[in-house]
């Protein structure tokens, strides 16, 4: 009782000082399709409500075009108030360069050591000093069905990726898109996800985290690669979208079978007004092996020089952590919430299945961008993509290409 009341205290002079100064903060960020927008929707209303002005920032074109620019700006001197990244080498980078505003104390009296998850927390925690405030855990290992879809095709409801390439052909002959895909970083982000349904965690770990060349080069990575080609030979050109959320358009459309996709794809299901287990199901693993990663997302704060402006990054920062806005924030985008202590009774049943896998720690694990440098994550990514574009690239060609790369990779 004594943390929450001194977290409540310090939350409520924070909002009483900023509303006497109220600042117009730019807050940017690649959230731009229709469930996205609505889950920022939320962080703005909560924080035009302590009497400070929300000024929108969107940059379309997910990560690959937004993080360039946010991170150009934030070390080019012209630093917005806040922004979302993702959590990795880029926050460490800028929290040891002097770049971020400390949020220590604030997170000290509010208590988020104690109330978030740990996933969540200490990917903010660096030198043990607090950088960052995560919005929600993402995962990207989903496979999104129609179920309306496989109905009229007269096929049952798929419970893996096994059954579905199976049932493709079948799909395809009653006229339907057996799987849409997004194109660039949407194709790298479904053979990942077919590598780590087919190959297992274990050896995912044992490739990006202990970096094992032979289990890069040998006989189970294999069979990933070529559980990929499969992938690839039923895709046809027309079924690749240049946006995720026109892929999973696609399904929530009827159009489409299935598509791979994070656990964000949830929000377009839900502005398209669909029920999980009634009008689409959702396959964590790609119903596999129901395991997922804990990426997700979180919010930085550049250092401004001006005390006012840091009282209502701080007021934003609260805000985002708060029980209320992590519920409504999180409900809508699709994501786990990053706290323990909420009531989670009105999720869906996709939501619940990823709160149930996330209560078992050995079916989470973390992120490639946690064991690899970026550039060794675009390398692996560039492999994928061109492994799916090009049908001359053989598995076992891609595979040497990717056990390559992994031998090349610094240690972090």
């Amino acid at each position: 009782m004594k943390n929450f009341a001194v977290a409540a205290s310090m939350v409520a002079a924070l909002m009483t000082s900023t509303s006497a100064f109220a600042v117009d903060l730019e807050v940017t960020h690649w959230w731009t399709s229709g469930g996205e927008a609505a889950a920022v929707a939320e962080l703005a209303k909560a924080f035009d409500a302590t009497g400070n002005k929300w000024i929108d920032g969107a940059i379309a074109g997910s990560s690959g075009v937004a993080r360039p620019i946010i991170v150009s700006r934030i070390q080019g001197g012209n630093p917005m108030g806040a922004t979302q990244i993702n959590p990795g080498n880029d926050v460490t980078e800028f929290a040891t360069g002097g770049k971020l505003l400390d949020l220590t104390a604030l997170a000290t009296s509010e208590g988020w050591a104690e109330h978030m998850l740990p996933q969540a927390y200490k990917a903010c925690v660096f030198d043990g000093k607090v950088f960052c405030v995560p919005t929600g855990l993402h995962s990207a290992q989903w496979m999104w069905t129609n179920r309306h879809v496989f109905e009229a095709a007269g096929l049952a409801q798929p419970k893996d990726w096994f059954e579905f390439l199976a049932d493709a052909p079948k799909l395809e002959a009653a006229g339907y898109i057996p799987l849409s895909v997004t194109e660039g970083w949407g194709v790298s982000l479904l053979l990942g996800d077919i590598a780590i349904g087919v190959g297992g965690v274990p050896l995912y770990l044992s490739i990006y985290k202990d970096r094992d060349i032979a289990a890069a080069s040998g006989p189970a990575m294999a069979k990933v690669f070529e559980a990929m080609d499969g992938a690839r030979k039923i895709t046809k050109p027309e079924a690749v979208f240049p946006q995720w959320n026109d892929a999973v358009g696609m399904v929530t459309s009827g159009k489409a079978a299935v598509t791979v996709m994070g656990d964000w794809a949830q929000g377009e299901f839900a502005v398209a007004n669909q029920k999980a287990g009634v009008d689409y199901d959702c396959l964590p693993g790609l119903g596999i092996d129901g395991v997922l990663d804990t990426g997700g997302d979180v919010f930085l704060f550049p250092v401004q020089g001006d005390p006012e402006v840091e009282k209502a990054q701080l007021t934003l920062a609260s805000v985002i952590a708060s029980k209320e806005v992590q519920l409504a924030f999180n409900l809508k985008k699709g994501s786990l919430p990053i706290r323990g202590d909420l009531d989670m009774s009105a999720a869906n049943d996709c939501m619940k299945k990823g709160l149930a896998i996330l209560s078992d720690s050995s079916k989470v694990f973390p992120a490639g961008i946690q064991f690899m440098d970026r550039d060794t994550i675009q390398q692996i990514e560039d492999n994928y993509k061109e492994f799916f574009a090009n049908p001359d690239i053989t598995p076992a060609e891609a595979q040497a290409k990717f056990a390559d790369i992994v031998a090349n990779a610094p240690k972090m």
